[in-house]
């Protein structure tokens, strides 16, 4: 069952410091882009995950082509794709040894969130950590 209780999502993002942001964009306008700026403030490490926009840089950080490409142990995946392509990704941060995967607001994908759920992630579905952490007094 994915997580949705506010004391699941506080201990998972207390116990998260690396979050890997696939679908991470260079425009301003883009949820990603704000979303990603939050969570560094808030003193997460964010790799901007994006294979068409790969080697430019979002907020300090080198844009990569996909997870395997990070090198460190990844604490969550942050899916800012449509819901059938979170499929993809959730397989990708199950590759990568991931501890959790987390599917934007408006992103659900129950086949996805099983698989990672049966490889030992976490998983939220359709909720924003930019949204959840002020609203958890994070």
């Amino acid at each position: 069952m994915p997580l949705t209780s506010d004391e699941e999502l506080t201990a998972l993002l207390a116990k998260t410091q690396t979050i890997a942001m696939i679908g991470a964009s260079n425009k301003p306008d883009r949820a990603s882009h704000r979303v990603m700026k939050f969570l560094q403030g808030k003193g997460f490490r964010v790799f901007p995950v994006n294979p068409t926009i790969a080697g430019e840089r979002i907020h300090g950080e080198t844009v990569l082509r996909d997870l395997s490409d990070i090198g460190t142990p990844i604490d969550m995946v942050d899916i800012f794709r449509n819901s059938e392509a979170a499929g993809d990704a959730v397989d990708q941060a199950i590759a990568a040894g991931a501890k959790s995967v987390w599917m934007q607001i408006g992103v659900v994908n129950e086949a996805a969130a099983g698989r990672a759920e049966a490889a030992g992630l976490k998983v939220v579905m359709d909720k924003c950590p930019a949204q959840e952490m002020p609203r958890l007094g994070l």
